[in-house]
């Protein structure tokens, strides 16, 4: 696949809401992800309430989670003609996820990852990728073995997310390591962690030699910060827009969409972040009980 900017959105579970991923893509995002979504859950059912894909979404991937070969094969040919990318999570840290078995968990089991891989693979013509970690804990850093093996069963990408398992959000992101896998790779590698600016997307690059930079919890705050590098690239130079700026263009998406207020309110939370006054604002947006309610207080 070819993608019209290097600079890609993380999926984040009850962020990448479909008005989340439009706004990000009309700032410039290159690629744009549905958040975690359980492959069980999704192959037994025709519908499900996080896969909120929507036609003018392009390119678009979605995110799986999960354990079970036969409902991985059958949730992706559900899914298979309303997406561009499948993408297979093997890197969330957090508890529930790894005490079933699934996210970090799966980099403890090589064979099992060939496995999902193959599966993947075998069950669509669209490209696959997996998002992995640096390893379990610092005595298990398997990220090359594992991205090894994803590349021989026929994965289109890889995205690295250097950290491991037991550090959770914590310590810091050992970005050789995306290198590493660069370097021992054929396929294009997406770093991912601890990129907050313009200049970390850049020192990212420069540093790892990554095809491209997923970017998670930076764009929650600003999501124009693809635009930001896009224009930095053509002209040495980036502007800004004003959080409020940034949250009339959500609303009106999330209005047109049809977006669970819960996500709406959580999204203007993340945008208020930093303004003047925002203890006070934020106070007042807790209470809203309305999209319409939230254009008028912003």
């Amino acid at each position: 696949m070819k993608f019209e900017s290097r600079v890609f959105l993380a999926p984040m579970a009850d962020v990448t809401d479909a008005a989340f991923r439009i706004l990000c893509s009309n700032y410039g995002a290159g690629l744009t992800y549905t958040e975690m979504i359980s492959s069980t859950a999704l192959a037994n059912s025709g519908k499900n309430k996080l896969f909120d894909v929507q036609e003018c979404e392009k390119p678009i991937a979605v995110q799986l989670m999960g354990n079970n070969l036969d409902h991985i094969s059958k949730a992706v040919k559900r899914i298979d003609d309303k997406i561009d990318l499948i993408d297979f999570n093997m890197g969330c840290p957090m508890k529930k996820i790894v005490n079933a078995g699934c996210g970090a968990a799966l980099m403890k089991n090589p064979i099992f990852v060939k496995k999902i891989v193959n599966t993947l693979v075998k069950s669509t013509k669209k490209p696959i990728s997996i998002k992995i970690r640096s390893g379990w804990d610092s005595k298990s850093i398997n990220v090359l073995e594992i991205a090894k093996i994803a590349e021989k069963e026929g994965a289109s990408m890889i995205t690295v997310h250097p950290k491991t398992q037991s550090q959770l959000r914590d310590g810091e992101a050992n970005w050789n390591l995306i290198k590493e896998v660069k370097d021992n790779l054929s396929i294009p590698v997406i770093g991912n962690g601890e990129v907050w600016n313009v200049q970390d997307i850049e020192k990212m690059l420069s540093e790892t030699n990554c095809d491209y930079v997923m970017i998670g919890r930076a764009a929650t705050k600003n999501p124009y910060i693809f635009k930001q590098y896009n224009d930095y690239l053509k002209t040495g130079k980036f502007g800004k827009l004003t959080n409020f700026e940034m949250i009339r263009d959500y609303l009106e998406l999330a209005e047109k969409y049809q977006t669970n207020f819960n996500y709406v309110r959580g999204h203007v939370m993340y945008m208020t972040k930093g303004v003047e006054g925002s203890a006070k604002l934020r106070k007042n947006i807790s209470e809203i009980r309305s999209i319409e309610e939230l254009k008028k207080l912003i």
